[in-house]
Formats: C-alpha cells, structure tokens, sequence
C-alpha cells in the first residue's frame, strides 16, 4: 500500500509530466518546419506514456489523480511559442529540461519504466537545438532522431535583462539625487537624461558587439571556405570525428561525413554548423536589429521609476516611484523564473530586496553628498 508521501510524489510527477506535454504541443503546432514540429510531437507521445504510468500508480493506490491545469509558467512559454514561434522560448525550455533532467534519480519506481534514462535524453535535445536560433535543420534532424528516436535565439533572456538593466539603474539614479535633496523637476531630468543615456549606451554596446561577432564569423567562414577547397580529405576527416564524438559509430560518422561534403551546396553550411557552431544564414542576427532591441528593452524598463515624477512632486513623488519600481522589480524577478525554473514568488521577493537595497545605498550617499555641499 503506498503512503501519503509517495501518493504527493506520484501526484506531482504527473503535474510534472502534463506541463511537459501541453508546452510540447503547442511548439509543435507552432512550428513551421514540419521535421521540428515531429519531434517535439514526438516528445510529447514519451511523456503521454509517463502520464499513463502515474495514473496508473495513483489508480494501485486508491488515490484520484488531480485535474490538471497548465501552470503560469507554462501558460506563458506556451503562449510566446504560439507568438513568436518555438524558437522564442527553446533557451528557456533548455533550461527547465537541464534542470529536470535529475528529477526521477531516486526514485526507484520510475528508473524501472526507464524514465530517468528518458528524460535526459529531452534535455539533451533540448540543449542541443537551443545552440541554434531556428532550431535543427535538414541534416542535423535526420542525425539527432536517429541517435535518439524520441526527439534558439536568446530574446526572451535578453528582454528580461536589458529591461532590469534600465530599471535598477534609474531606479538607483533617482533616489541618489532624491536624496542630495533637488527638486522634483531635477529629479525628472536626470531620471530622463539617465534613461535616454543608459539606452544609447546599451544600444552601442550591443551593435559592436553583434557587428564585431559577425566579422569574427564571416572571417572564420572564409578560413573554412578556402580549407575545403584545398584540403577537404582533412576537412572531412575533422567531422567525421566531430560525429563520433557526439556518440556516432566511426564507420556510420565517416559515411555521413562523405555524404553532407560531396554536396557543393551544403558542405560549407555543414562544416559552419558543426565545426564553428555557426548558423551561416544569420551569423549571429541583425547588429541594427539587437540595437534597437536593446535601446527600447532598456528604455521600458527605465519607464518605471521616472513615470511618477510626472505627476507627482515632493515626498509623494518619491514614495510613488519607490512603489512602482518595487512591483516592477518583483514582476522582472517573477519572469526570470521563466528561464530558470525557480519559485516565482521567492525569485521576484530577491530582486525586490537587491533593488531596494541599491537604491538606499545611493540615496543615503545622495543624502550625504547633499548636507555636504549645503
């Protein structure tokens, strides 16, 4: 007879198991390139399995099985993946999957379905197409399902960053010169003129080094160009044993080498991808695009904390732009959870207690700074 702990357990490995299929079929649908959409269908059939073994360890105990519902996390994956495609959320889901990979260690029951076993092989696959902003293509699908038969982009990270980068540094900004004592109309100014720089800065920043990036590929595109054409038996031979490192049997690693080289059309692509962990199409995206991006993420967040000195003046101005950077920070803290998986509440209550505590820090320097100077 199973005890109440091991019927929590069984409770929330099936929890567990339902969030990974609902996020499973909604990239699926999502996706566009059908040999993608496969093998996360696919993945969802392993864990449509799980689900029917943990019912069925619920229904030996006597115990209902919950009626389940997506979890917040969940429900937010799944919606930007319906949004903006799967490749939006595959870093996130990388790293939930890393995270999980380990949850069935232990537990004697599910390393007897082989679930373990299972598991980290959606963690590898996982981790393996989030090295790459569309996902697997053409050849490295055929490879990855054959080894595993069961089978990016960074925005979502970037976003949530670059906006707690304007944020907390504004936030910091304003209550340093609220503190030395100015007028609100002061306090405006400079939280503007702080947005504004810290934006430009940021934008800068991300365009050389998106732009210095793509150099740096082009460059080693042209390296390998001129090798292949000059010694393409070594060039060859390079990844064929790339292959077998990845667990591929030599003989079957050198045909499949052959095979993707012979093709003038894809052998270059081919050798970027493996080799140099290039996606020759992109080339590490857009330096204009990440710019952009970046000077508007930095700027929302910077929003915050400059917004009430609008309307408000005084104390009041101050108080209000300390509360609405306070729920802002939290909702930043929450979202980070996206990515890794931790306790939403307990994730924004830190971000919440490192904001508060810079933004003390320069107010009492501004305070200090400021009886100084008086």
């Amino acid at each position: 007879m199973a005890t109440k702990t091991e019927i929590t357990r069984y409770q929330e490995n099936l929890r567990t198991e339902q969030d990974a299929i609902y996020l499973y079929e909604r990239m699926a649908a999502a996706e566009a390139n059908p040999d993608l959409s496969e093998i996360y269908g696919r993945l969802a059939d392993t864990e449509r399995k799980h689900v029917e073994a943990w019912e069925g360890k619920l229904r030996e105990a006597g115990a209902p099985a919950p009626r389940y519902a997506p979890t917040w996390r969940s429900r937010i994956l799944g919606s930007l993946a319906a949004r903006f495609g799967p490749a939006m959320v595959l870093p996130s889901i990388a790293a939930i999957e890393k995270s999980a990979a380990s949850g069935y260690d232990g537990q004697p029951d599910a390393a007897a379905m082989g679930m373990p076993a299972e598991e980290r092989s959606h963690a590898r696959v996982f981790g393996y197409m989030a090295k790459n902003t569309r996902g697997l293509e053409g050849s490295a699908v055929a490879r990855f399902e054959g080894r595993h038969r069961a089978a990016g982009g960074n925005a979502l990270r970037a976003g949530v960053l670059g906006a707690n980068d304007g944020l907390l540094s504004v936030f910091s900004l304003t209550m340093g010169v609220a503190g030395g004592g100015i007028s609100s109309h002061l306090i405006l100014l400079t939280g503007l003129a702080g947005m504004l720089a810290g934006a430009l800065s940021m934008a800068l920043g991300e365009w050389l080094s998106v732009q210095s990036s793509r150099e740096l590929y082009e460059h080693q595109l042209g390296i390998e160009k001129r090798e292949l054409a000059t010694i393409p038996e070594e060039e060859k031979e390079e990844l064929a044993l790339i292959y077998q490192a990845k667990g591929v049997p030599p003989a079957a690693a050198h045909e499949l080498a052959d095979r993707l080289l012979s093709d003038n059309a894809t052998a270059l692509d081919t050798l970027a991808r493996e080799e140099l962990s290039i996606n020759p199409q992109e080339l590490g995206g857009s330096a204009w695009e990440a710019a952009v991006m970046s000077f508007f993420l930095f700027a929302f967040g910077a929003m915050f904390p400059v917004l009430p000195y609008f309307f408000l003046t005084g104390t009041a101005g101050i108080v209000a732009s300390a509360v609405l950077s306070t729920v802002a920070l939290f909702a930043i803290g929450a979202a980070i959870t996206l990515m890794t998986g931790r306790n939403p509440v307990l994730s924004g209550m830190r971000q919440v207690i490192f904001g508060l505590a810079a933004a003390a820090i320069t107010f009492g320097v501004g305070r200090l700074i400021g009886v100084a100077v008086t």
